[in-house]
């Protein structure tokens, strides 16, 4: 079966079957065609010559609608996959963004700066996670206001200054708990570290 679609040329098989349709009626009348009677089998021809091209244009036309049919079906049930997936939440983030936050004070506290410049680098793909995964919750809007500390923070360990760290990171502190009073979430305060977050890590620089 000849499906037609937009590289089917037609042609071909125009001729072909006028050809056919033309050499059996002078075969059939065993003489030849007239003039007239050329021109009303050509007419009668171009007619059958558009019912069955379009046949063919149906047909590919409902395998066309089928094929849309499948792909749409396919891409439902990935939506569906996708809606029904696990994604973490904002107050896992934030677990998270705590945990590095105290990890990078003693970080700094011992000098070890590249253990700092890991955890601050942690900070920030964490509240690029919270842009990517939790573009629904209003508190997004205004974390914005982290980023300058982020970088200052991360600026002091580049320089590895530690008095530039200590002053960084208590702006970065004091800028969380202010992030938290504009999104009605003041109840959760954060301080300055006094207690390592883990007993089974040693946060001195490697010699």
């Amino acid at each position: 079966m000849i499906l037609f679609n937009e590289k089917c040329d037609l042609l071909p098989v125009y001729e072909s079957i006028k050809k056919f349709y033309l050499l059996g009626s002078a075969t059939e009348r065993n003489e030849l065609v007239s003039h007239a009677d050329m021109r009303r089998s050509v007419v009668r021809f171009n007619r059958y010559f558009l019912l069955i091209a379009t046949l063919y244009i149906l047909a590919s036309c409902n395998d066309q609608n089928k094929q849309v049919t499948q792909m749409q079906s396919k891409i439902d049930s990935l939506q569906k996959q996708l809606a029904e997936s696990y994604k973490p939440g904002l107050g896992e983030f934030m677990s998270g963004i705590q945990m590095h936050h105290a990890k990078l004070w003693f970080a700094g506290q011992n000098q070890n700066w590249a253990l700092a410049n890991f955890e601050v680098h942690e900070i920030q793909e964490s509240l690029d996670d919270i842009r990517n995964f939790c573009q629904d919750r209003p508190e997004v809007k205004a974390m914005g206001m982290i980023n300058p500390t982020v970088d200052s923070v991360n600026n002091a360990i580049q320089q590895k200054n530690l008095q530039l760290f200590k002053n960084s990171f208590i702006s970065l502190t004091n800028t969380c708990n202010n992030c938290h009073k504009a999104t009605d979430h003041g109840f959760n305060v954060v301080i300055i570290p006094t207690n390592s977050p883990v007993t089974n890590q040693d946060f001195k620089t490697v010699q």
